[in-house]
């Protein structure tokens, strides 16, 4: 399929950031989400990322505004019927994702594939919600979009070759590098990412080490570029915690139990950088 018109299902900081990188390389986005103060937000951001890759001489002013009138903003999902391609960026919550994907079932047509930037869900049972499961594909960016090169591109079980091709192509059309992942609960980054980013939360529950003091160790001694408290602040502490429970009940090994300390956080509204408040204070 000739793909050229793009749909993207939430506007939040992984949704922005792949409309951005589909408008900037040239394919007509539709942003979508469930309301217009999301959408407003979302584009501020992008162009915010915008204004910094002009000033780093990345593209120029010109080339900012083409890539801001590449990009719609929509609250009716029905508006990305027209699209060649969609993929889903909304909360890693299941029961979020299949009321999508069923909405998506209807209004797309049958040829468009499907694709989810999930975190650890499994595509095999997203695609399992639709009649097009053999259209249904993971494809999992990396925060900060924009920069970030990496994409894993997850097959669920009934995943066509052809499928798989169109998206490990169209990834490389947008500058990154897909990794062939098989279905299984976290892919590979986040199965074996989280357990670190906990793991070092134990660490500050038990009294082992202050937060600073842990991510020190893993700067320092490990040549991280931040620390595993930082990392899991940038990525949202409640992210954090739902992908831990996507492992524990799609593994079923303890080792995957989330924090306390975790838990008590999220449930506190400290969800890190984006709220103000994690870790460490923003």
């Amino acid at each position: 399929m000739n793909i050229q018109k793009v749909g993207v299902m939430g506007a939040g900081t992984m949704g922005n950031g792949i409309a951005h990188v589909f408008a900037r390389s040239g394919y007509g986005v539709i942003l979508c989400d469930v309301e217009q103060r999301f959408l407003n937000r979302g584009m501020e951001t992008i162009g915010k990322n915008l204004d910094r890759e002009v000033a780093k001489g990345k593209i120029s002013a010109v080339d900012k505004v083409a890539v801001l009138g590449r990009i719609e903003g929509v609250v009716d999902r029905a508006k990305l019927a027209v699209c060649d391609f969609v993929i889903e960026a909304a909360t890693e919550k299941f029961e979020i994702k299949a009321e999508i994907f069923r909405d998506l079932e209807k209004v797309c047509r049958p040829e468009v594939i499907l694709a989810s930037n999930t975190s650890s869900i499994s595509i095999t049972r997203i695609g399992a919600l639709t009649k097009r499961a053999d259209k249904v594909i993971g494809m999992h960016f990396f925060n900060p979009v924009p920069v970030m090169k990496l994409v894993e591109v997850i097959r669920g079980l009934a995943t066509t070759d052809e499928t798989f091709q169109t998206v490990r192509d169209l990834a490389a059309k947008l500058e990154k590098t897909p990794v062939e992942v098989n279905d299984a609960p976290g892919f590979v980054s986040n199965r074996v990412l989280m357990p670190l980013l906990n793991e070092a939360m134990f660490a500050v529950m038990e009294g082992v080490a202050t937060a600073e003091a842990v991510d020190e160790v893993f700067k320092l001694g490990m040549a991280h570029p931040m620390g595993p408290l930082t990392l899991a602040d940038f990525i949202g502490l409640d992210v954090c915690l739902d992908i831990m429970r996507v492992l524990l009940d799609g593994l079923g090994d303890p080792k995957y139990r989330p924090c306390p300390l975790l838990i008590k956080m999220v449930d506190a509204g400290w969800l890190g950088r984006k709220s103000g408040r994690g870790f460490y204070r923003y």
